[in-house]
């Protein structure tokens, strides 16, 4: 699984419960679903921050060096 089909599940997941037409088991498993999704999905936010973090650090360092 990758962020983007992370993030297009929890959307369906939200427009399910949004409806509110649900037995209240299939509203549970839905919502641990979607927590477990929210929780993959910041894990892949902050591994792609902090790449971004250190791609950023090391155009700062070749920049400096240049001038």
């Amino acid at each position: 699984m990758n962020y983007e089909d992370s993030i297009k599940e929890m959307e369906e997941i939200i427009d399910k419960l949004e409806k509110g037409n649900l037995p209240l088991k299939e509203a549970q498993a839905l919502f641990e679903r979607a927590s477990v999704l929210a929780k993959f999905s910041q894990e892949e936010l902050s591994k792609t921050t902090g790449k971004l973090y250190e791609i950023k650090k090391e155009l700062d360092k070749i920049g400096e060096e240049e001038v």
